[in-house]
């Protein structure tokens, strides 16, 4: 066996499986009703709608409206702003393509702006930069559960009067200043799939205060049909995003166990932040005075001038004890995916990108140091609120012992 072979192995809970998630009897006990009740629309049921009331009643936010995907839920709240074809929208290139094609689609610019490569995300600093007299939106991303700094942000967006859309589909129940991520900006967008705080396999939820957006949000989802209305019509261009019952009842059932998930994530992140302490090379999330991160994935930064080969060197220990950590959590910033860098978008027109300014399209290198820093250094253990104490310290041990034999 060679030095850096470790005979230690432990299975570990995945959220892809029933090990890693809270999915139990009262999520069968309310499919079966609404199976058994024969209507599996939203439009005639009551699941989808009890869920998008409840989950706006925990934030504190006066509107909530479900919806089929986290992809969704941010084409939804991009559509609520109403940009012009050329509009501008600054955005983290360390995101899923999930939340850039919904400003495509609606004909808008994805402009990136710089993250913080301690935290991944952007700042009020990274933002400013990227403004325009185009810029018709800002979307923050918080990042594996850890809140932008979002004082800064909200006080550069009121002076510029430029709306804030919250990307939370990683960010259940993070809050800064004592309000949930989410209710701070104009439009709060959540994501349901697989992997989240909860899930119903796929699905989304928008939050806002605002009855305006709210009313624009909740027609966008509906083919923009103004059901209920004295005359009804499509008043505008838009799909059919509508959650099912058959997922507003797991989504309902699963809101129940949020809270007690989250704080289980929350926890267990504390102990292994206590067990890092110390250990050369490895650095524990950054988190912001005055916020709480909630823990999607646990993400270290590893030093590669201490530990030999980095995040990758580090990966490739765990995964010999069984722990699948993920260095850079994406390959490569998303303005170097074909989509950006060949403009492959609606058949070979290359639109809405011929509607952009030329400096809205430069993803030049040294334009983004803090996203290459952040990629080249992060490594993304998986998280889950079925972990126990006991699975916490065998990572914990597991990195401590692989970073010490890596050791420069």
């Amino acid at each position: 066996m060679s030095a850096l072979t470790s005979p230690r192995t432990m299975v570990l809970p995945s959220d892809q499986d029933a090990s890693g998630r809270t999915l139990g009897a009262r999520e069968v006990e309310l499919v079966a009703q609404a199976i058994t009740s024969g209507t599996l629309t939203s439009t005639k049921g009551t699941f989808v709608s009890r869920f998008q009331r409840n989950f706006a009643e925990l934030l504190g936010a006066k509107h909530g409206y479900a919806c089929a995907s986290g992809t969704a839920a941010v084409h939804t709240a991009i559509a609520a702003i109403n940009p012009e074809p050329g509009d501008e929208i600054i955005t983290s290139p360390i995101t899923d393509m999930g939340a850039l094609a919904p400003i495509l689609y609606q004909a808008a610019i994805p402009v990136f702006a710089d993250v913080d490569p301690e935290t991944y995300c952007v700042t009020a600093q990274t933002i400013e930069r990227a403004l325009s007299p185009r810029t018709k939106a800002i979307v923050v991303t918080h990042l594996f559960g850890n809140p932008c700094d979002m004082g800064p942000i909200m006080e550069l967006a009121r002076e510029r009067r430029i709306p804030v859309i919250e990307d939370c589909a990683q960010a259940f129940l993070a809050s800064y200043g004592g309000r949930y991520v989410g209710t701070i900006g104009r439009i709060g967008c959540f994501s349901l799939q697989q992997g989240k705080h909860i899930t119903c396999g796929e699905g989304g939820i928008v939050v806002t205060d605002d009855d305006a957006l709210a009313r624009r949000m909740y027609l966008f989802i509906n083919k923009a049909w103004g059901y209920g209305d004295p005359a009804p019509d499509h008043y505008f261009l838009a799909p059919n995003y509508r959650m099912s019952e058959l997922q507003g009842a797991v989504a309902l059932a699963q809101l129940d166990k949020l809270e007690v998930a989250v704080q289980r994530r929350v926890d267990c992140a504390a102990m292994l932040t206590q067990i890092l302490e110390g250990v050369g090379g490895v650095a524990a999330p950054v988190i912001r005075p005055g916020a709480v991160h909630t823990y999607w994935k646990y993400c270290m930064r590893v030093d590669p001038a201490i530990v030999r080969d980095g995040a990758i060197g580090l990966s490739r220990a765990l995964k010999e004890d069984g722990i699948f950590a993920v260095p850079r959590y994406i390959q490569k910033p998303a303005f170097m995916c074909e989509v950006f860098s060949k403009r492959r978008t609606f058949g070979d027109s290359g639109f809405p990108f011929t509607l952009a300014r030329a400096e809205a399209l430069d993803y030049r290198r040294e334009l983004f140091p803090g996203t290459f820093a952040a990629l080249e250094r992060v490594l993304v253990v998986p998280w889950n609120d079925r972990f126990t104490g006991e699975h916490v310290a065998f990572i914990g041990s597991s990195i401590k012992d692989a970073a010490e034999r890596l050791r420069i």
